[in-house]
Formats: C-alpha cells, sequence, structure tokens
C-alpha cells in the first residue's frame, strides 16, 4: 500500500456537507476527491481549473490610492454637474441585479 500524508483544510460547512452529498452520489469518498484534485495540480502545474476575478466589480475604496480615489470622486462630481443621477433605490436595484448581492 502507498504510503500517505494527511491534509487538513478548513471549508465552510455548507460547502462541505453539499460537496459530501455530489461526491456519495458519485461513489468518491471525499478524500479520494482531494486527491484527485491535488493530482490534477500536479499534472497541471497549476489549479486545474480557470480563476478570474468577477469582470466590472465596482470598486473597493480601500484598494483606492488618493489620487485614484480624488479621480472617482472628480467623476462623481462632474456626473451631479450635468444631471446624470439615479436615486438611492434604483441605483441600489441596479447594484443588486449586476453584482448579484
Amino acid at each position: 500500500m502507498a504510503r500517505t500524508s494527511n491534509v487538513f483544510a478548513r471549508v465552510e460547512p455548507q460547502i462541505k456537507e453539499e460537496a459530501e452529498e455530489i461526491l456519495e452520489q458519485l461513489g468518491i469518498p471525499m478524500s479520494n476527491a482531494v486527491g484527485m484534485f491535488l493530482r490534477q495540480v500536479v499534472m497541471q502545474r497549476g489549479i486545474p481549473f480557470e480563476m478570474k476575478l468577477p469582470k466590472n466589480m465596482p470598486l473597493a475604496y480601500e484598494g483606492l490610492s488618493k489620487s485614484e480615489f480624488d479621480a472617482e470622486m472628480e467623476k462623481g462630481m462632474a456626473d451631479v454637474k450635468n444631471g446624470n443621477v439615479v436615486s438611492a433605490d434604483d441605483a441600489e436595484k441596479y447594484i443588486r441585479q449586476k453584482y448579484s448581492i
């Protein structure tokens, strides 16, 4: 029998439960699924699936430099001066729909 090593990972309970249900239907124990993932990491020499940031995410204040923040504020002020405004309710509705939140 091949030697094994332990891997400990913390995951959200709901995700773990849902994954266990699916793996059970496939007849694959969780430890085998993790091993399969790690083998693919080795074979692919990286994560075996595409990983991208969502497109067009709203800017986060914490990630902006002072000059970037000032530029965004200037754009917003120009919109207000030009009458390009919407109600807070409409803006919230748009953001929730666009970013699925």
